[in-house]
């Protein structure tokens, strides 16, 4: 008798298990996003994203960011976007990032918003991406293997939104 209740108890937690799944769209990742995840549940610190180089504020690793972006016709992009905006309407804009240790980073965001990384007048190809419809917390996470001690520019463009939660973390593949 114990076993089939065991069993009944096994069934039910697996069912509902998989109903908070098809419930949670950020749940359909493939990738381990639960250190993203977590980060998103937390107050983001709010910057002003740069329109040009000089005036991009510098972030850190592992902290949630609220960017106030800029009509993207204002930013002044070290390299062209990857990705040209969606509509004329769209924001934009530039912060500074230097990583301690060489490796691939993920950048994380609650929209799709467009983003390159870029060295020295040069963009870095990402090493991957997804993305989730419905989710947000978050809704994109692109991979770049990126160098130590250099710094680099992170360029938000084609954002339908005036402001972009971001984070960016080290992945769990480390390096490529």
């Amino acid at each position: 008798m114990r076993q089939v209740v065991l069993a009944a108890a096994f069934l039910a937690f697996t069912i509902a298990a998989k109903l908070a799944h098809a419930d949670d769209p950020c749940a359909a990742f493939t990738w381990d996003v639960r250190h993203e995840r977590s980060l998103f549940s937390q107050r983001p610190q709010s910057l002003a994203a740069g329109q040009t180089l000089p005036t991009a504020p510098a972030i850190v690793i592992e902290r949630l960011y609220q960017l106030e972006l800029q009509a993207q016709t204002e930013v002044a992009f070290p390299a062209i976007p990857g990705k040209p905006p969606k509509s004329a309407g769209a924001y934009a804009g530039l912060v500074k990032l230097t990583v301690d240790a060489p490796g691939v980073y993920r950048i994380s965001l609650d929209q799709p918003v467009w983003v390159d990384v870029v060295q020295n007048g040069t963009t870095i190809a990402a090493d991957g991406f997804q993305g989730r419809k419905g989710c947000s917390a978050p809704h994109k996470i692109v991979e770049f293997l990126l160098p130590a001690g250099i710094p680099l520019t992170l360029q938000f463009s084609g954002s339908n939104a005036a402001v972009v939660k971001t984070t960016v973390t080290r992945s769990p593949r480390a390096t490529s």
